[in-house]
């Protein structure tokens, strides 16, 4: 599915999702994400692979530790350094929420909805996920500029998504510590 057919299903599907979230989010800080601080980079290798370089931003450059793992806005985006296919991002994403201990019930209903936003990625786009701490939107780069392909509006998918990151039970400790701005 191409960009524009991604962004039109976007249109049709998501107008009054986006009023919701939107509200939530303002306008300014959806727009302004990209000038945010840098709190932290990662790179993610598997044996000798870079898959992708990671990077944490907050409107301070802060990341502030709470029991809830989005407490204030965030942005992580993800320039991929291989092709990635919608598939394998959704099977990653799924496995990295039941390493995490999520129910099959809900990852289930996460991943149908993640299907409609994620896209094939190739080497060299990014994808960035910006959250005012409880709700947030999916930003992709193809050629530059970021253009939003999709809305999360339910605060407990929103904290998952970016716990596969932020949370102290990731896969990659190692990784969250470069991304939130921990001394190694």
């Amino acid at each position: 599915m191409n960009l524009r057919k991604i962004a039109l299903a976007f249109s049709v599907f998501g107008c009054t999702m986006y009023v919701d979230v939107t509200s939530a989010l303002g306008v300014d800080e959806r727009e302004n994400w990209k000038s945010w601080q840098p709190v932290g980079q990662a790179q993610l290798k598997v044996l000798f692979f870079d898959i992708y370089q990671s990077t944490l931003l907050s409107p301070d450059g802060l990341y502030r530790r709470s029991e809830d793992i989005t407490p204030h806005p965030l942005a992580l985006s993800i320039h991929y350094q291989r092709d990635i296919s919608q598939k394998q991002l959704i099977d990653a994403t799924d496995e990295q929420w039941e390493i995490l201990g999520y129910s099959a019930s809900d990852r289930s209903a996460w991943i149908r909805q993640l299907e409609s936003i994620f896209p094939d990625i190739e080497q060299g786009q990014k994808l960035a996920y910006v959250t005012d701490g409880k709700v947030g939107h999916f930003y992709y780069d193809r050629y530059g500029q970021f253009v939003p392909i999709g809305a999360v509006d339910n605060e407990t998918l929103n904290d998952a998504f970016l716990a596969i990151w932020l949370s102290p039970e990731t896969q990659y400790p190692n990784l969250r510590r470069r991304l939130i701005g921990e001394k190694q």
